[in-house]
């Protein structure tokens, strides 16, 4: 059946609607490329923390310088003012950063679709026209009002990546989260043993992996048994709860004292083999988790060797497939957590 909307609805409705849109004032502007990152060079644009790191693969770069030179339209990038001056990068940082590693002769364009011609060649060996025509492309930037809130802005941010290469999930919740529990999860990330116990890819380091990890285990450390089957709702969840409320002092206590115990009594900390270059989360969330809950029990555990981590038991609790199961998270958890307090470690 309908709901009737009645007309107080609608009246507080059209308030509500005319108030947020006087939070999203904003203008359009041209920059031409030279200019635009003569000034991103000055100092005049600002990548905020929230912003992704600078993840394009050299296909995607090479491919939008050719799209410019080409004269195919370029979708427009967003910024906003700040009280001091500068614009505020939202959306269009990865675009700005080609350009200038193009014009730095820091970008070799490579395997073009259109203008093979041009493979092999940089900013400087363009003919003196084409130099010349590419600073004066033009780029249209949407910049949003100084009275635009941080929150409008981040969440334009979120809203924006929703094509091309999408920012994962741990990138968005870092947007939306600057509180003492997400500064923390960054502070993890840059603690020498938990970098030395989980290695990370060239390619999921810059897109925050170790935020994932260090944010799983807190939250599997506490909720885990709340956990269905959507990880990335899960953790958002988690995150937004504790966002004001998170004890920092307990996390740090149960943090180094897990990675403490990994180090020492796993060789190869979170990885398969001593020249692993990445950490499986399964495996890190089965050994992490399951050592801090076995610690919290008993705090002076001393396993004679963990031999159980090359079992036939342990492989299928931390295979790949098990990631988005409740009862196969609990199962890998609770399995590393049972056979130290065990003491069953041959």
């Amino acid at each position: 059946m309908a709901k009737h909307v009645t007309n107080d609805q609608k009246l507080i409705a059209e308030k509500q609607i005319k108030q947020l849109q006087k939070d999203t004032d904003y203008k359009i502007k041209d920059y031409v490329v030279g200019y635009l990152i003569q000034e991103f060079q000055a100092g005049s644009f600002l990548i905020p923390l929230y912003q992704r790191d600078f993840i394009w693969p050299k296909k995607n770069k090479v491919q939008f310088v050719e799209s410019l030179i080409l004269g195919i339209p370029i979708p427009m990038m967003f910024a906003a003012d700040l009280e001091d001056g500068r614009l505020e990068i939202i959306d269009g940082a990865q675009r700005i950063q080609t350009l200038e590693a193009f014009l730095n002769d820091d970008l070799e364009l490579s395997e073009l679709p259109i203008l093979d011609k041009l493979n092999g060649f940089k900013f400087s060996d363009l003919p003196e026209p084409q130099q010349r025509k590419f600073k004066n492309k033009a780029m249209r930037l949407v910049i949003l009002a100084e009275t635009t809130s941080e929150e409008r802005r981040q969440e334009l941010f979120r809203r924006l990546n929703t094509g091309g290469i999408k920012a994962k999930s741990n990138e968005i919740r870092r947007s939306h989260y600057d509180t003492k529990f997400m500064k923390y999860i960054l502070k993890c990330t840059n603690d020498k043993t938990f970098q030395e116990l989980c290695p990370v890819t060239e390619k999921t380091g810059p897109r925050r992996e170790r935020e994932e990890l260090a944010l799983r285990f807190f939250a599997y450390s506490n909720s885990y048994k709340d956990f269905k089957h959507d990880v990335g709702k899960f953790l958002t969840k988690y995150l937004e709860k504790n966002k004001n409320s998170f004890d920092v002092k307990e996390a740090k206590k149960e943090f180094d004292r897990t990675m403490r115990f990994v180090k020492k009594y796993f060789p190869y900390g979170f990885t398969k083999g001593k020249t692993a270059k990445s950490t499986p989360r399964v495996r890190f969330e089965a050994i992490a988790v399951g050592v801090n809950l076995a610690l919290r029990i008993n705090p002076g555990l001393d396993p004679s060797n963990v031999d159980w981590i090359n079992s036939e038991d342990f492989v299928k609790h931390t295979t790949t497939h098990a990631s988005n199961s409740g009862p196969k998270l609990r199962g890998r958890i609770e399995y590393v957590r049972d056979i130290l307090l065990r003491g069953d470690n041959g």
